[in-house]
Parts: structure tokens; sequence; C-alpha cells
């Protein structure tokens, strides 16, 4: 899922997802801009394999980077209404 990490120096989380299907959703985006990350089990809750939250670390120096683009990755809320409506098939009358 991530790429090697040999070279990097102090790794930081950058976020904490709920499983790993996020956490390559999560590693895909940082890598598309050129970032380094590595899923690691969570040392938090219950461990359920797939299913168990997943700490998303990269380098100390690509930290600030990776959390804009975790978060132009996401949606505001009337970009969340607009994608639903569109899911429903348009607009009601």
């Amino acid at each position: 899922m991530s790429a090697s990490l040999a070279g990097m120096s102090e790794l930081r989380i950058v976020t904490t997802v709920g499983n790993e299907a996020e956490a390559e959703m999560v590693a895909e985006a940082l890598s598309e801009a050129g970032i380094r990350s590595m899923a690691q089990l969570s040392s938090e809750g219950i461990r359920l394999g797939a299913a168990a939250s997943r700490d998303i670390y990269v380098d100390e120096q690509d930290h600030d980077r990776a959390l804009e683009v975790l978060n132009a990755s996401v949606p505001d809320e009337d970009e969340l209404a607009r994608l639903s409506e569109e899911a429903a098939g348009g607009s009601a009358p």
C-alpha cells in the first residue's frame, strides 16, 4: 500500500482512519501528491484485522503538505449535498 520509507527522518501521524480500506484511499491520495506514507494498526481500540483503525504516518518534513492534501480532498457540506443530489438522480421538482 505505501512506498518504502527507507531514508525518511522522523515519522508523524497525519491522520487515523477507521479501517484498512480507508487507509488505502488515504495512501493513494498522498502518493498521487508525491508523499510517501505508511499505515500501521492504531494503538487505540480493538484490533479487528481489516476492520481495525489505522494510523497513517508520513515523513515529518511532509506532514504539513500531507494535511493540506487530505483536507483538500474532504468535501464541504455544500459539496456533499450536491454529490448526494447527483447520486439520487438530479434535483427534486
